[in-house]
């Protein structure tokens, strides 16, 4: 599949895409977002900004989901959940991750414009104030900083290597680090980023140009409390997404239930609306299982969202799979992710794998 992953994309999808072959498929898909480009920011890691959509291209994939597909709010969705209604065939839930500033000043009035709702999964940040930036985007930008020579120090049995000069080497650094830190708590994680500026001998205010510059606070900086209400005032739905978006299979039990219990109450206090949807942080097998579906359900949520593909199912409340959108996808790519048919054939080319590896000489 990797081999023809290339194929596919720049040539197979977009031909069928063209085609209209991609319409006859009836399954139902929730989709994920996480942003959308503020007017002139301008890219400067392709990897760290491969999340986020031009708003041409966001619009261009809404206008053909509307065209092809039935659209339905987080509201009818909920409806279905509960059995009160039928799935509609084809049918489409929009959802984004991390309540960035951009998903009120620039997705939502392009929603409002197509007549679209969107279900926002938001972190207690934009509730507590305690941080302006995703911690693992922090030490994203710390660690791929070329201009300085990182040295390797120890922190509190957490050896950090020297940061090697190679990009690809220093990204693969960065998620070995980012691993370690995902096990610790809110706090803890904040006082490595302290100790780990003070080591590579960043200033206090060195992040300052990523909240600066208003293309950049848009790209980078959560929502406020103001701003979290205004999106939820502007008829969008909003989810939790935990306190502080941790891998939460590595944190002990307590904490993971605090993440997933205060996110929701703190959340519901400031909008003055129930919270009923969660989305795991990074939301693969890995970083959830069952323990953390039942925390989920214990703390009064009435589905939960992963961040993998798979058959949408009505019995799945606490382990919804979701397609995961990205810059990278030509509208026929979009779309053969949309309608199940790309993962349908990347299960079936497994299968056919699995097969031929299990067949005797």
């Amino acid at each position: 599949m990797r081999l023809l992953s290339p194929i596919l994309r720049q040539v197979v999808y977009p031909v069928l895409g063209k085609l209209g072959y991609f319409h006859s498929c009836t399954s139902a898909s929730v989709l994920t977002y996480h942003g959308v480009f503020p007017s002139g920011y301008r890219i400067a890691d392709p990897f760290l900004d491969d999340t986020l959509l031009t708003a041409e291209v966001f619009r261009l994939q809404l206008r053909l989901l509307k065209r092809h597909y039935n659209v339905i709010s987080p509201e009818h969705f909920r409806q279905c959940l509960g059995g009160s209604e039928p799935l509609p065939e084809r049918a489409v839930l929009l959802t984004c991750d991390d309540g960035l500033m951009n998903n009120l000043t620039v997705m939502a009035p392009i929603l409002q414009e197509e007549g679209l709702q969107c279900l926002f999964f938001i972190t207690g940040a934009s509730v507590t104030g305690h941080s302006r930036v995703l911690w693992y985007v922090d030490l994203y930008l710390m660690i791929m900083d070329r201009e300085r020579q990182l040295r390797g120090f120890t922190w509190r049995g957490i050896r950090v290597p020297q940061a090697l000069p190679d990009p690809a080497k220093r990204r693969l650094q960065y998620f070995e680090l980012m691993n370690h830190l995902s096990g610790l708590s809110f706090e803890e994680r904040a006082g490595f980023l302290q100790e780990a500026a003070r080591q590579w001998g960043l200033a206090e205010s060195w992040n300052v140009r990523y909240l600066d510059d208003p293309s950049c606070r848009q790209r980078f900086q959560f929502l406020d409390r103001d701003g979290l209400r205004r999106l939820s005032n502007h008829g969008m739905t909003v989810g939790a997404h935990t306190l502080s978006h941790p891998a939460l299979s590595q944190l002990p039990k307590a904490l993971a239930c605090s993440e997933i219990t205060e996110s929701k109450r703190q959340l519901e206090s400031c909008i003055g609306q129930a919270v009923w949807a969660l989305a795991y942080p990074f939301g693969n097998a890995v970083t959830v299982g069952d323990r953390e579906r039942d925390l989920a359900r214990e703390a009064g949520y009435e589905c939960a969202f992963m961040n993998v593909p798979g058959t949408l199912r009505q019995d799945c409340a606490f382990s919804i799979p979701r397609v995961h959108v990205t810059s990278g996808m030509s509208l026929g790519t979009f779309e053969a992710h949309v309608c199940g048919f790309h993962e349908s054939l990347r299960r079936r080319m497994r299968m056919l794998g699995s097969a031929e590896s299990a067949t005797p000489l």
